[in-house]
């Protein structure tokens, strides 16, 4: 009997840990659904006899290496900072591993180790990365084996909210990590434009945008992701002159996102101590130098990037109507995210909404051509939200597959090889995850 250990029973679970009990009824696998809020844990596994539900403490070594020993393979839905750990333990004990975060340097130093012990360590097998891998390859792969040229690729995916829950002025609402989302554009952002590399510095990534337009869907604001430059060599496209991935929001969030990020509201670096003392108004004045009320002096530190749009959104945080902050200290990303939290709460009957899309340029018989590849895919509520499902089900597919034996790989990797992505993505359509594609003449 095979044993399963998902380690964090959190909002991106749901439909990973349902995937895997009901496989497991049927493989007669055994799961163990482990949780630092036990009531997390039981809450997933209720109604089955093939699972088990644990309180479980990450920074607990000694216990975190009994359960790693007694299971073939796990899958950490943990934070990403937090994977280290697990996948030590994973190597020390010869376990399969399966994560939906990306490769960390940690994750590097253990290949080899994983190599000789015959083992797997998958990595960015979610929803982006993951999806977009997968995707992309298989696109990619018909290409090349038609003798295409592929000369540019651009991939942008955003977790947003479903046009009928789109009830305020942002167009989001959390379906996934808050302090994620508080944190995204941390590092400077490197890709190819037109043959050339090109740099985005982090004061800069949401003012450095590009408009992605997705036919049925709309107009989105799309902002340039991390290191694109090392995904050339994994997909096999060194002949490219333009390689970017990023992420999608709807159009004008950026705009506002960059005053909040200006005026130093994203900055985790330092605590403010006794934070009750202000409400976020006098917080938001506390970042300026000077004696005008705070919307005329930011409006002054933004210039020609403020306008009507841009008030409007931080008016409904309440930046200008003394809204009290509950927190009696934080630093300013976590005083922000308390706030976002109340103010983009994904409410009980809300549906969230997943956009992705590739586009490809590429030259075939003396012709070039741009192909669009895009998903869409709604969630059906507060709980089974797109998010979940998107990121969930293709780790729960991965490691199915890892455990009936269909992958054959030692050590690390991510789901761009063709025995993984080709039964991974024809599986997800079974879910309704699938892509349109789009071709035309250019």
């Amino acid at each position: 009997m095979k044993k399963i250990l998902i380690i964090g029973a959190g909002k991106s679970s749901v439909y990973l840990i349902e995937y895997l009990l009901k496989e497991g009824l049927q493989q007669n696998w055994q799961i163990t659904v482990v949780d630092a809020n036990q009531a997390n844990a039981e809450v997933r596994v209720l109604g089955y006899n093939n699972a088990s539900a644990l309180k479980f403490d990450v920074s607990d070594t000694a216990e975190l290496n009994r359960l790693v020993e007694e299971h073939d393979i796990v899958v950490s839905m943990l934070p990403a900072h937090m994977h280290g750990d697990v996948a030590k333990a994973c190597v020390s004990f010869g376990r399969h591993m399966v994560t939906a975060s990306y490769v960390s340097d940690v994750m590097k130093s253990l290949d080899i180790e994983a190599k000789s012990k015959g083992i797997i360590l998958l990595n960015e097998c979610g929803l982006d990365p993951g999806i977009d891998h997968a995707s992309a390859m298989k696109i990619i792969d018909e290409l090349h084996a038609k003798g295409a040229k592929i000369n540019s690729f651009k991939s942008y995916c955003g977790g947003l909210v479903a046009p009928e829950s789109n009830t305020n002025p942002w167009g989001y609402k959390f379906s996934w990590n808050p302090r994620n989302v508080v944190l995204a554009g941390q590092n400077t952002a490197v890709f190819l434009e037109h043959g050339q590399i090109k740099h985005i510095p982090e004061d800069r990534i949401f003012a450095q945008i590009e408009t992605i337009a997705i036919d049925g869907l709309g107009q989105f604001d799309g902002y340039a992701n991390r290191d694109s430059l090392s995904y050339i060599p994994q997909y096999e496209v060194q002949g490219l002159k333009t390689m970017l991935r990023g992420t999608l929001r709807q159009s004008g969030f950026c705009k506002a996102w960059q005053a909040i990020r200006k005026l130093g509201l994203t900055d985790d670096r330092f605590t403010i101590n006794n934070a009750k003392q202000f409400t976020y108004t006098t917080l938001a004045l506390s970042f300026l130098n000077s004696k005008q009320d705070l919307k005329q002096a930011w409006k002054k530190l933004m210039g020609e990037d403020w306008d009507l749009e841009v008030e409007t959104k931080l008016a409904y945080l309440g930046f200008f109507s003394d809204e009290p902050i509950v927190l009696e200290k934080g630093t300013p990303a976590q005083l922000l995210q308390n706030l976002l939290e109340r103010k983009w709460q994904l409410m009980p009957e809300d549906k969230d909404m997943i956009v992705m899309q590739h586009i490809f340029e590429f030259e075939l018989e003396g012709q070039s051509y741009r192909l669009f590849s895009s998903l869409e895919q709604q969630g059906q509520d507060q709980t089974y939200t797109a998010m979940a499902k998107t990121v969930g089900l293709p780790a729960a597919i991965a490691t199915k597959l890892i455990l009936m034996g269909q992958i054959k790989h030692n050590g690390l990797m991510i789901p761009t090889t063709k025995q993984l992505y080709k039964p991974l993505l024809t599986e997800l359509e079974s879910f309704g995850i699938a892509f349109n594609e789009k071709q035309i003449l250019i």
